[in-house]
């Protein structure tokens, strides 16, 4: 079994639409893929509705998260989309994200680069709005050659110059929302320094202790010997272990399936999440 449990669809910052997602999943030789938008669940009916025969879907969202200033990513699976508490989060999350892209504007127009609401809004479309969007803009204006190269200190990188803060739930938090949901809870690419500070493995510990049940080690933005780290952490502490594309379409480089997650451990989130069920396709629409 191929099972990538990390990809965006245009319901947050991707380029595909959930449906063409899952198409592509399935070209891709996937047999279970992940549909994790940021803060949002709203592509999970279309997915569902196009998805393929021979293609599992696994429900989720990525989680806005920070714990002592530094911003991290929880991927939520399998938890029940309508269980008050956790939808009542996420809608902050979700609601303070077009402020913090006008201020994010507001500080690129500070410094020269003439960015508009109006091209932003266009890019995110009917997405969730993000610093992906934003990222587009700067290279559709030539400031920047890719998405990445807008999140640096210069520009869009936590703490840069025109970066604005956003609600963002605590993780121990987060932790107790998810399984309140009835879902599984895995830290996404932990390692991924080059995105700015990471946590400390302290921290991921006290995290483990509160209910995570696993870290994301196969990813783009992990090295070898951070992988390799990380692996060992995950033994110590007792986590699960995932692998996943972080797919966002055509504004990152990485294909579907490029990471993948054991058998083994999806058979396990799958155990553990009583939120909501892996969704066989059934030839898709």
């Amino acid at each position: 079994m191929r099972i990538d449990l990390h990809t965006h669809s245009t319901a947050s910052d991707g380029t595909d639409t959930p449906a063409e997602l899952v198409r592509n999943a399935a070209a891709a030789g996937l047999d279970v893929v992940g549909l994790t938008d940021h803060d949002t669940t709203r592509g999970h009916a279309e997915a569902i509705e196009a998805l393929p025969e021979g293609l599992t879907l696994v429900t989720g969202a990525e989680l806005s998260c920070r714990i002592d200033g530094i911003g991290m990513h929880m991927l939520a699976y399998l938890f029940d989309a309508e269980e008050p508490a956790l939808l009542a989060e996420r809608e902050l999350v979700r609601d303070d994200r077009v402020p913090r892209a006008k201020g994010m504007i507001t500080k690129l127009n500070e410094l020269g680069v003439p960015v508009t609401w109006e091209q932003v809004a266009r890019i995110a479309g009917e997405g969730s709005v993000g610093r992906p969007h934003v990222a587009t803009a700067l290279v559709e204006l030539g400031v920047v050659p890719s998405v990445s190269d807008a999140f640096t200190q210069d520009w869009l990188a936590d703490g840069g110059r025109a970066y604005v803060g956003k609600h963002e739930t605590d993780p121990f938090e987060a932790i107790r929302l998810v399984k309140g949901a009835g879902g599984a809870v895995v830290f996404a690419h932990p390692g991924a320094a080059k995105r700015g500070r990471t946590v400390p493995e302290s921290a991921i510990a006290e995290l483990a202790a509160a209910g995570l049940d696993g870290i994301e080690v196969d990813h783009m933005d992990h090295d070898p010997d951070t992988r390799a780290r990380l692996r060992g952490l995950a033994k110590e502490l007792g986590l699960l272990v995932t692998g996943s594309s972080d797919y966002h379409g055509s504004r990152k480089t990485v294909a579907l399936g490029a990471y993948t997650t054991d058998p083994e451990v999806y058979g396990e989130i799958t155990r553990r999440a009583t939120g909501a069920f892996p969704v066989p396709g059934t030839g898709g629409a």
